[in-house]
């Protein structure tokens, strides 16, 4: 029999008024007022802009000269969006609303795959012999909902599901295809539109060995079904797979990145799991041990095809933690259909953690507010000029407005969740996706300024300004991708990055090492040591053409 019991009130959906608010809370921040971070948000972004701007060709783009990125869809996305967009908003805008649309896509097709999952018969709750248990539509209903509050509370998503990276279309698509398996015996065309999308879309984004083995294990899961509209459905799931992985023979996107893990990542692995599955790791090892006679069935063997491919990935990548963000959804599903079997001192534990670890941060982030304005507290004060030399605050008072408004909310929710409602299914999930809203909110209006200030590449951009001309060529052999993007996007120069960038026609000549000597260029004269002022490791090195070394 099934674990679950819920009752008729239990099975009670979240408002949609207050699941949207919260929705909003959580992809708005960090679009508006920062520049695209350094790595591969900026490196991303630049190949975006080339494109827009008819730099690069967007069959075969480069940056600075060199091939780039062959995760060819979601780099065309965001380069449509910042040529559409271009008369109404500047280019990090535009495209950074292509890819928060993609997340809202993935939130959505999550509550869409758990919400069929939870349709199936093996999923509903027991009967109650005297009636009062839980509809299933309302029951299904609930458990999606809790499905987003948990994709929403994984703290591995925060960051990398804000940025411009093809990883973000990745994840769309992963969602997408567990839509389709999940939506199959309910549902006709739907689901074959989407797995016929779903795949190809994955291996266009740059995942094609994720695309093909998701494939496989989705078949299988078709095969064993006992939906017979299901097994109608594998010849269609087939299809798609070798849709993908043709399509990503015709774009180029075919390339081996695993490898065998070393002993030092069998270490790290383990705990960056932890951390960037938290917190919804517990709740699907518990679905697992509560369910533990039903993991044949579809509402658990669909999210696990999806999870055991993302850890997979993360294994062979040596802890690559974009392959490990895919299986997210598939991670928040199985901890949504733990909580109809959660004993109420669990629930309470993951409340009072909720309620203490997130109020701590927010009023952390208040502290270091006031301590950059004020000078008061002096520690943190201090800490913030150690860390950001050279940093000005800046007040704006939307984002103190927005900041004051998240944390009333946060209060409310609080008073709400420590009142008498024992009874929703999702009530457990409210405050960790709350409290991760929250903290997202809090650093990305009171604490922007500093943290932009320190992952932008802006400031080492003026520093470089101050010795280069607008209009000059600058030679960056083997230069980092992020390092390129930022010299052509922010500071408009002309790059090649090519290894013999220096032999060629360039008049200004760029090197990045570790602090210490500056190299010998024969050649090239020696003009600027230059520093991030947050990267004590790191310098950079200008030359212009002359006769002697520097």
């Amino acid at each position: 029999p099934t674990p679950a019991l819920v009752t008729l009130r239990g099975a009670r959906r979240l408002p949609r008024p207050a699941l949207l608010l919260l929705v909003a809370a959580y992809l708005l921040p960090g679009l508006f007022g920062r520049d695209p971070w350094r790595h591969a948000d900026l490196a991303a972004f630049g190949q975006m802009v080339a494109m827009a701007e008819g730099r690069t060709g967007w069959l075969a783009p480069t940056l600075g000269g060199v091939a780039g990125d062959t995760a060819l869809l979601p780099h065309w996305l965001g380069a449509a969006a910042i040529t559409l967009l271009a008369p109404l908003m500047d280019a990090p805008l535009a495209a950074r609303l292509a890819f928060a649309l993609l997340l809202a896509l993935a939130l959505l097709l999550t509550w869409a795959a758990t919400y069929h999952l939870a349709l199936t018969d093996a999923a509903q709750p027991l009967p109650f012999a005297f009636g009062g248990e839980a509809d299933p539509v309302d029951y299904a209903r609930a458990v999606a909902d809790a499905s987003v509050l948990a994709l929403m509370a994984t703290l591995g998503l925060l960051q990398l599901g804000h940025e411009t990276t093809p990883e973000l279309a990745q994840l769309a698509s992963v969602c997408l295809f567990a839509y389709a398996l999940a939506a199959a015996p309910f549902r006709r065309w739907q689901p074959r539109l989407a797995v016929m999308a779903a795949l190809p879309l994955l291996a266009g984004s740059g995942a094609p060995t994720m695309a093909l083995v998701m494939g496989l294990g989705g078949a299988e899961v078709c095969r064993r079904s006992s939906y017979p509209a299901v097994r109608a459905f594998l010849p269609w799931l087939l299809a798609a797979t070798a849709l993908g992985a043709a399509l990503a023979g015709l774009l180029g996107a075919w390339h081996w990145r695993a490898g065998v893990p070393q002993a030092q990542d069998l270490i790290a692995i383990p705990r960056q799991w932890l951390w960037f599955l938290w917190p919804a790791w517990p709740l699907a090892l518990w679905t697992l041990w509560r369910w533990r006679h039903h993991l044949a069935n579809r509402h658990l063997s669909v999210p696990l095809v999806v999870v055991a491919c993302a850890l997979l990935a993360n294994l062979v990548m040596a802890g690559s933690d974009r392959a490990l963000m895919l299986g997210l959804p598939g991670l928040a599903t199985m901890a949504a259909f733990a909580l109809p079997t959660l004993r109420r001192s669990a629930s309470a534990a993951i409340d009072w953690f909720s309620m203490f670890f997130f109020t701590g941060a927010a009023i952390t982030i208040w502290v270091l507010y006031s301590a950059m304005h004020t000078g008061v507290p002096a520690k943190p004060a201090a800490n913030i000029a150690k860390l950001a030399p050279g940093f000005e605050p800046v007040f704006t008072l939307p984002a103190l407005a927005a900041a004051l408004l998240g944390t009333l909310a946060w209060l409310w929710l609080l008073r709400w969740r420590t009142g008498r409602h024992r009874e929703a299914l999702w009530k457990s999930l409210v405050l960790p996706a709350g409290g991760v809203a929250l903290c997202w909110l809090l650093t990305m209006t009171l604490l922007l300024p500093p943290l932009d200030y320190a992952r932008s590449n802006r400031a080492l951009v003026e520093r470089i300004a101050a010795h280069v001309p607008p209009d000059a060529c600058v030679a960056a052999p083997r230069a980092a991708p992020s390092l390129v993007a930022a010299l052509e996007v922010l500071g408009g120069w002309r790059v090649d990055a090519r290894p013999g960038a220096a032999a060629g026609d360039c008049a200004v000549l760029l090197r990045v090492g570790p602090v210490g000597p500056a190299p010998r260029v024969e050649g090239w004269t020696l003009r600027a040591a230059l520093q991030r002022p947050t990267d004590r490791g790191e310098r950079t090195w200008l030359y212009h053409r002359g006769n002697s070394g520097g």
